[in-house]
């Protein structure tokens, strides 16, 4: 059986923000937070070791991170984050 190639989906940089169920928060149950906290240790040592071994420089990393940043502050800015 032939599988069929999916296309990666496109980043538009558009959130859906609406308001999470009581007891759920975005990043899903309450009882998550812990393992999603240790995933985003994961994934941040995993993007810092790849960005390394494709030559990018200290300042250069530090120059992402700060837009990043900038992004979240920008989006939480027109509200409180609970």
């Amino acid at each position: 059986m032939a599988h069929a190639a999916t296309q990666p989906t496109p980043i538009t940089g558009k959130t859906n923000k609406t308001k999470p169920a009581d007891g759920i928060t975005s990043a899903g149950p309450a009882s998550a937070l812990p393992n999603r906290e240790k995933a985003i240790q994961i994934l941040s040592k995993s993007i810092y070791k790849e960005l390394r071994e494709n030559g990018y420089e200290t300042k250069q990393i530090v120059a992402l991170a700060s837009e990043i940043i900038s992004l979240v502050t920008t989006d939480i800015g027109d509200g409180p984050l609970a």
